[in-house]
């Protein structure tokens, strides 16, 4: 039998902004969130640890006198209830008014928000434990076996999850949502003759379990990436094509999305604040914010502060077209909500959702056959990007392309240039659209970078 959730999230949130306006509350906003979580966790076949979970959040924010207080428990119980909206008030009575601390006009709130958009399957709820450590174990042995030189292993493991969020607002707007996950990882590690370990990972997540690959898939696909490891050679430093796969160009792609954000505008603490209407990429790129997508892992019916979501077309081949807003954004900045609302510890901000780099038409073969000299970055590391200027220096390992193919594995360089530089020196785009993040891009080819070495 699937688990049930302990609470109705739905009852709960509304029964909650009704004690804080009882309370003295002008405005209150609840999210509750109840989850179910099963992980089973193998190393080299043996089942390191087995967990199953339940948990339940609130976070409640009121407005009174244009003062906001926030607070959250997991406390459950009426005294814990009361404690919660105490709290929120008398830290609302200590802060500063703000009068563009507001709620959404009750006429923008979303009039669809139990449009299904497939994010619940049974399925993962069917999963036992057996099976969960079963799948594990199926994936770490396919990388292991796929060559004689993976002896090691940092483990294998399969989680399935599924949550239930509901927002509650004194504006007369309730909405629940219900979406579950299965993900599956495994880590393979290898030591080359150097004697240095290099170690590999595959990861998927999916909303619906029928659409997780195969265990021996994922396994495969960890070996082969932890083998392209071995052998990691330095270079020297040169200037070079850069080619990102999919899992590095939506880290690329994750950091201009923090640049899109209207809390990012309102507090000018982005390069591209004047930039709206002006070319910010290659004509090859179209980045959209998609929270409509079916089983999207970014999905929703309607934004954190309740209105509809909706396609925002961010970058259209090239072009800036706006900026994603809440309404305190935009309220800031004297312009209309996008639908882009979160919440962040209870606070409504604008957050992306399904914030995709639409594919082109090549293979990621095919980019780097036509690559005559370059660096494929495999792998990121560090945090190097400052938001103002746009200046950008990562750490990458990867693989060195010669004469269309790859030649050999590079570890321990620097990746240098600025984001908006790197953005305009697109040159290819791939048709590989990732799909294990909310936020994904496919294969991508900046024309040159400043590659450090030695």
């Amino acid at each position: 039998m699937a688990p049930r959730h302990p609470v109705d999230p739905a009852e709960l949130a509304e029964r909650i902004v009704e004690q804080a306006k009882r309370a003295g509350a002008d405005v209150a906003e609840v999210e509750v969130t109840t989850g179910l979580q099963l992980g089973a966790r193998v190393r080299l076949g043996e089942l390191e640890l087995l967990e199953e979970a339940g948990s339940s959040r609130i976070w409640l924010r009121i407005i009174r006198d244009h003062r906001v207080g926030v607070s959250h428990t997991s406390d459950l119980s009426e005294g814990g209830l009361d404690r919660c909206i105490g709290d929120a008030l008398e830290l609302a009575a200590l802060s500063e008014p703000d009068e563009l601390a507001a709620p959404a006009e009750p006429s923008q709130l979303c009039r669809d928000a139990s449009r299904d958009l497939d994010l619940f399957d049974p399925a993962v709820l069917q999963v036992t434990p057996e099976e969960a450590v079963t799948r594990a174990r199926e994936a770490e042995r396919a990388a292991l076996a796929s060559d004689s030189r993976l002896t090691l292993s940092e483990g294998a493991r399969f989680e399935r999850a599924t949550a239930v969020r509901a927002l509650a607002l004194s504006t007369g707007f309730c909405a629940q949502l219900r979406a579950t996950q299965a993900s599956l990882e495994v880590s393979p590690a290898a030591e080359d003759e150097q004697g240095k370990r290099r170690l590999g990972y595959a990861f998927r997540v999916r909303r619906h379990l029928g659409d997780l690959d195969p265990a021996e898939a994922v396994g495969r696909d960890a070996a082969r990436r932890t083998l392209r490891k071995l052998g990691a050679r330095k270079l020297a430093t040169c200037e070079a094509p850069v080619v990102f796969e999919p899992e590095t160009a939506r880290s690329i792609l994750q950091t201009f999305a923090g640049c899109v954000l209207g809390s990012a505008v309102w507090r000018k603490s982005t390069y591209l604040a004047q930039r709206e209407g002006t070319a910010v990429a290659s004509p090859l790129v179209t980045i959209v914010d998609d929270p409509l997508v079916p089983r999207g892992l970014g999905s929703r019916p309607c934004d954190g502060e309740g209105l509809g979501s909706r396609r925002n077309l961010v970058v259209e081949r090239g072009v800036l077209n706006t900026f994603l807003m809440d309404c305190y954004s935009g309220r800031k900045l004297e312009r209309a909500s996008t639908g882009s609302a979160g919440r962040t510890n209870g606070i409504p901000t604008a957050v992306t959702s399904n914030f995709l780099l639409e594919p082109g038409e090549p293979s990621l073969e095919q980019i780097v056959a036509s690559t005559r000299r370059g660096l494929l970055v495999t792998e990121l590391m560090g945090f190097g990007f400052n938001p103002v200027t746009g200046d950008f220096s990562q750490g990458a390992a990867g693989m060195w392309i010669e004469d269309g193919e790859t030649a050999f594995a590079v570890s321990e360089v620097t990746i240098s240039s600025t984001l908006d530089r790197m953005l305009q020196d697109i040159d290819a785009v791939g048709c590989d659209l990732g799909r294990d993040t909310p936020t994904a891009a496919p294969t991508v080819r900046v024309g040159g970078m400043t590659i450090g070495g030695t």
